[in-house]
């Protein structure tokens, strides 16, 4: 017997944990970026990982002896490299939006690991990216030998503006 109900909540091959789990941990990635005014927030951040986690979790669903999974991950990150490019512009010989495209990529490699490595192991990558992004910063304040050469004259734009 089927259950009507369960057939309308089912979302195989997805699965609501691993969905939830996107949205945690893009989520928090998202919030670090948002707090700090960045271009990629709460809602991009979980958007990448969600998308990465579906097209990997639905290729695994159809992969046989002619398909590949590995291929749609391929092609993910690629096409989530375009979406990190588009982030990246040059002002003033300065080249601003590399650690959000940066993020990006890994925001992508967060839901490929939802989809195949485990729900653990996705927020435990989501939390070092977080430990990334603020402990540099934090090391960068503390340190005026990690703030030379672009990064001097990155804040050096970022003072005349």
């Amino acid at each position: 017997m089927n259950d009507p109900a369960a057939d309308l909540l089912s979302i195989d091959p997805l699965t609501w944990q691993g969905i939830l789990t996107c949205l945690v941990c893009g989520t928090i990635v998202g919030l670090e970026r948002q707090l700090r005014g960045k271009p990629v927030g709460i809602r991009t951040a979980s958007l990448i990982v969600l998308g990465t986690y579906a097209f990997v979790a639905l290729a695994q669903s159809v992969t046989n002896d002619v398909t590949d999974a590995s291929r749609i991950i391929g092609q993910v990150v690629t096409g989530v490299g375009f979406l990190g490019a588009g982030v990246m512009l040059s002002k003033d010989g300065v080249v601003l939006g590399v650690t959000s495209a940066a993020t990006i990529w890994v925001l992508a490699a967060i839901g490929v690991a939802v989809a195949i490595a485990g729900h653990f192991m996705a927020a435990k990558l989501a939390i070092v990216v977080i430990l990334i992004l603020v402990g540099v910063d934090i090391l960068e304040s503390y340190s005026t030998v990690l703030t030379r050469g672009v990064h001097a004259r990155y804040s050096n734009w970022k003072q005349k503006r």
